[in-house]
């Protein structure tokens, strides 16, 4: 039998990935699990909900968003940015700071399977 123990918060509130870019086209665009695209990777280990928000910043346009989101208490969850309620073009270079009411982790990784030989790209956001 498991026992719950009382894990120590870590991370940070606030998080930026500058670098965005979803792939425009995958090689076998019927098969889910290899569709190009990106996901902010978000860890949260306190013990309460993290209320979170997405805000998207592009080249020629305004930023979108806030998406507001919420990681529940000791758990994780992987947001794909073209799952979003307006998601990230495809094609389109942008950027994203991740903000939280708790500390959270956030990793940005990016799959790019637009030949049959996919490319995974991984790397923890900037916290501060």
């Amino acid at each position: 039998m498991m026992r719950s123990t009382k894990m120590t918060e870590i991370g940070k509130r606030r998080w930026a990935i500058a670098e965005g870019y979803i792939p425009p086209g995958s090689a076998d665009p019927d098969d889910p699990a290899l569709v190009s695209h990106e996901t902010a990777c978000i860890l949260n280990t306190g013990d309460e909900d993290a209320n979170v928000s997405v805000t998207i910043y592009c080249k020629d346009r305004e930023p979108a968003g806030p998406y507001r989101l919420v990681v529940g208490a000791r758990r994780t969850l992987h947001l794909r940015f073209k799952d979003l309620k307006e998601p990230v073009p495809r094609d389109t270079d942008y950027a994203s700071v991740v903000e939280s009411d708790m500390p959270i982790v956030v990793q940005h990784t990016r799959l790019d399977c637009r030949r049959s030989e996919v490319a995974l790209l991984s790397t923890m956001a900037f916290g501060s």
